[in-house]
């Protein structure tokens, strides 16, 4: 396993379609941004929660590795949040995911952060569409995002074009999460309900298995 690795969680979403800030939003009585952490706790890591500029979070974590910063520049969207947990952070890879997608797959995290060694990005690739807020990012890639951020770009596809990229395909997903569900996002109220029916019928999978094999081979 990738020893020097940190998480970094992006809650600086103002929920526009859902009307409200989505990160509090509960799923059996616990928070969206809640779930991501207790996730992630597992890997006994730094979490890193970036919020925007003049957002607040109550208390809701008693995980000592855990810092919430405040985004770099103001209301930028998702670049800039990776671009202050990549300035935040200690570690070389970090483990960027949205604080909206409450159905994380450890074996498929895991999997991932062995496959960062050498690269700048590991992304999930879905066909055509690719999942860029549950990726890997090193901190090699500041120097691009600070060129794209000084330009006004603020895409991270752009960002992709400048550094190197290790794509998890889809056969590589399905085998730890045949169905998809790492990557459902909560952007409606149809999607909250959905998510608290899904996660009544989805067991957090061990992290030290993958459809039958024991471990994370990068094959």
């Amino acid at each position: 396993m990738v020893t020097d690795k940190s998480f970094i969680v992006l809650a600086g979403g103002k929920g526009a379609r859902l009307g409200r800030y989505k990160a509090l939003e509960t799923i059996n009585n616990e928070s969206l941004i809640q779930r991501v952490v207790s996730s992630l706790s597992f890997f006994n890591s730094d979490i890193i929660v970036v919020i925007g500029k003049g957002q607040h979070l109550p208390q809701f974590t008693s995980y000592p590795r855990l810092r919430v910063v405040t985004d770099a520049y103001d209301a930028k969207g998702s670049l800039v949040g990776i671009y202050t947990g990549l300035l935040t952070s200690s570690s070389r890879y970090n483990f960027v995911v949205a604080c909206d997608m409450p159905l994380l797959n450890r074996a498929l995290i895991g999997y991932m952060l062995e496959l960062s060694a050498g690269f700048d990005v590991v992304i999930p690739r879905l066909g055509e569409p690719v999942e860029p807020l549950h990726a890997v990012y090193s901190k090699s890639c500041l120097a691009a995002i600070e060129q794209l951020l000084g330009q006004g770009n603020y895409k991270i596809d752009r960002l992709l074009s400048l550094v190197k990229v290790r794509y998890v395909e889809a056969g590589e997903i399905d085998r730890f999460d045949p169905e998809h569900l790492s990557f459902f996002n909560i952007n409606t109220k149809a999607d909250l309900e959905a998510a608290r029916e899904l996660v009544k019928k989805v067991p957090q999978p061990d992290p030290m298995s993958s459809s039958g094999d024991n471990n994370w081979s990068k094959e």
